[in-house]
């Protein structure tokens, strides 16, 4: 059996790590922290677990289908419930909607907030399952290293349907008029790295994933699923190694022919870095062995990085959602300080998870898990006192739209930004979410997951294809998979 060291145990590290193991390859996951998940991890304290990173559980059927791939079924690993309302929007104290689950409840809120626009949603989400379709089950499955992969019969007859010439902003007011509905069908592109009048209208196929799909929670916290990837990955036979940091590649003839491990030499015959690209490449790799240069790395548009608060309060909040946004700040201004002029927010737009208000296991009786999140431009300054003076001004948001006292009930805080992402996962410029997916980032044009130079390494995870999020970094693991035991297959070509 051939070696294979994957670098990461993030979604993609073990999916690929998973599936490799599964086609008989002897596969060891190097993990530079002392848990599984990467930014998907989990930390307690003080009686309550928190997940540090994804909350939301979209397209149900991407993990349907890689669990399917070794006979097994995301409920053999951990419970779904689907969340109704999905979640809440706050316009301004005392003005917010509740987004009711199912296309029936919200046609009927559509037309509530906009008279007849119901019949528009449902041609707007005819559409985006079509893009669903087109986009979730054929091009995110493609690996980026041939043009030929998009001379695809349905991609190309598809393209114009496909709206990729459109922005989102444009697209969205074909249909409807009202703001706050607006808002709400802009607001999932928030995290894919740029504003909505420069996201292609392609990305309505997350409208379809939020409202045809659902919103889910796997009980127990989204590390659950981090648990039921690992569980799988043992019994496939995948070895993990944890508090073990990759420091550097030593090459021979075009190949990694050891790995440092904690100052330890290692032999693979391949590698596959889940771990970040920019990182891997720019720091693992000798100068003569890259692919891309810093300043074509400086030159990438960025997912936003987050300003992340963990609380735990001693009292249950009345009228709390899982999931609640606020939108009482201008939408707009805030994502041109995330994208086009990188700064802190001056008023930022932000989002609360509160999962208790579903899981009782995550907090003691009678206690809030509360986790905030601030989207922020990557690579600024990041210190304790920016930190504080944004979770004074959120906090005072929060508590004066809820209309109650949350601060003097705080009995746990901790927050994480910029250097946390730094210090934990080499991310590039302290991002978040990985590279944005803009027009000139998408498919063959984001980072290669091969590196022609070396000819033995692949890279998979959020900074290369499909993009940034839970579901396409799955995604990303299996399409490294593939491409690795292809070319095995054809003698390493």
């Amino acid at each position: 059996m051939k070696k294979i060291g994957v670098i990461g145990s993030g979604f993609s590290g073990l999916a690929a790590a998973t599936c490799l193991a599964h086609k008989g390859y002897d596969v060891t996951v190097l993990e530079k922290n002392n848990t599984a998940g990467g930014r998907a991890r989990k930390f307690t304290a003080e009686g309550f677990t928190f997940d540090m990173g994804p909350s939301w559980y979209w397209m149900p059927d991407v993990f349907e289908k890689y669990f399917a791939q070794f006979g097994k079924k995301p409920a053999d690993y951990y419970e779904l419930e689907r969340l109704s309302p999905s979640y809440r929007i706050y316009y301004g104290k005392d003005d917010f909607l509740d987004i009711p689950a199912g296309v029936e409840a919200l046609c009927k809120l559509f037309d509530e907030l906009e008279p007849g626009s119901s019949k528009n949603l449902l041609q707007f989400l005819e559409e985006g399952k079509y893009k669903y379709h087109i986009g979730i089950n054929e091009l995110v499955y493609k690996p980026g290293v041939s043009l030929t992969e998009l001379m695809d019969v349905k991609l190309m007859t598809g393209v114009f349907k496909l709206h990729v010439f459109q922005s989102i902003s444009q697209y969205v007011r074909k249909f409807f008029n009202e703001k706050r509905i607006v808002q709400l069908l802009e607001f999932p592109v928030l995290f894919l790295g740029a504003t909505a009048q420069k996201t292609p209208a392609l990305y309505s196929l997350m409208n379809y994933a939020d409202m045809a799909l659902g919103t889910w929670y796997p009980k127990g916290g989204m590390h659950k699923i981090i648990d039921g990837m690992t569980q799988l990955a043992h019994e496939q036979g995948v070895r993990f190694e944890f508090n073990s940091e990759v420091t550097k590649f030593n090459l021979a003839d075009k190949a990694i022919k050891e790995v440092v491990v904690n100052g330890t030499v290692r032999n693979f015959d391949y590698i596959v870095a889940s771990a970040d690209y920019h990182h891997v490449e720019q720091t693992l790799l000798p100068a003569s062995h890259r692919r891309y240069t810093e300043t074509y790395w400086d030159h990438r548009a960025m997912a936003p990085s987050s300003l992340i608060f963990y609380l735990g309060l001693n009292k249950k909040l009345s009228g709390m959602l899982h999931h609640t946004l606020f939108f009482d700040e201008d939408f707009g201004v805030h994502a041109r300080e995330i994208y086009e002029n990188p700064q802190w927010p001056t008023a930022p737009q932000f989002y609360v998870s509160c999962p208790s208000q579903t899981d009782p296991t995550v907090a003691p009786p009678g206690c809030e898990n509360i986790f905030i999140l601030i989207p922020v431009a990557p690579g600024l300054k990041d210190d304790a006192a920016t930190r504080e003076k944004y979770f004074d001004l959120v906090m005072h948001r929060f508590e004066q739209m809820m209309g109650q006292s949350i601060r003097e009930h705080i009995i746990f805080k901790r927050s994480y930004a910029h250097n946390d992402f730094i210090a934990d996962y080499h991310a590039f410029k302290g991002n978040a979410y990985g590279l944005a997916n803009t027009i000139r980032q998408t498919a063959n044009l984001k980072p290669s997951i091969l590196n022609k130079k070396v000819k033995n390494l692949f890279y998979t995870g959020q900074l290369t294809v499909p993009g940034p999020g839970v579901p396409p970094s799955l995604i990303s693991g299996q399409v490294v998979a593939n491409e690795l035991i292809k070319r095995d297959l054809a003698g390493g070509k």
